[in-house]
């Protein structure tokens, strides 16, 4: 990982955000010094005035890593233009289309429903009602067809896992 001082890093964090299509992620962290226990110790006699630095890293899964070290005496101004990068980063994002998601959820609901249920066949062979029987028996023999569909993708789907599990 590629440590930077803080202006490189604001810079290469606002080319990131500008380049990057998927996730991007920030970490925060006190720096603790070598050498130091470190477990917090609460004793009433012993007061611990010091001041760590704060380490922000990035990442985004791919290949870029880098981070900076924030001493104390710079971590307002640190803050301040991190805050302002962070608000033009995220108002370019897209909102989310709540309506369509959910009609598309209402669609699958159905799909679902329509699979399962079962399609009931009546009406004489002959004569009057003939052809409503022959839409229902097409309409059995497509679910029964999906059925199928499903399934067999049901089963490649288990054994993606069991073989992703078993690496």
């Amino acid at each position: 990982m590629e440590v930077v001082d803080n202006d490189t890093f604001l810079t290469q964090l606002a080319t990131l955000f500008e380049k990057a299509k998927g996730s991007v992620w920030l970490t925060h962290k006190r720096l603790t010094h070598d050498g130091e226990d470190v477990a917090m110790k609460h004793d009433d006699e012993a007061e611990d005035n010091r001041e760590y630095p704060c380490l922000v890293r990035v990442t985004d899964g791919r290949g870029a890593k880098f981070s900076t070290k924030v001493v104390p005496g710079d971590l307002d101004k640190f803050h301040a233009a991190y805050g302002t990068l962070l608000k033009a980063s995220m108002s370019t994002l897209r909102k989310r289309d709540k309506k369509r998601e959910k009609l598309r959820s209402e669609q699958a609901i159905r799909r679902k429903k329509k699979m399962t249920e079962p399609v009931v066949i009546n009406g004489p062979k002959r004569g009057n009602g003939r052809r409503k029987r022959q839409r229902q028996i097409k309409a059995a023999l497509k679910q029964k067809e999906s059925q199928k569909k499903f399934n067999e993708k049901e089963e490649a789907r288990q054994k993606a896992i069991v073989a992703g599990s078993s690496r």
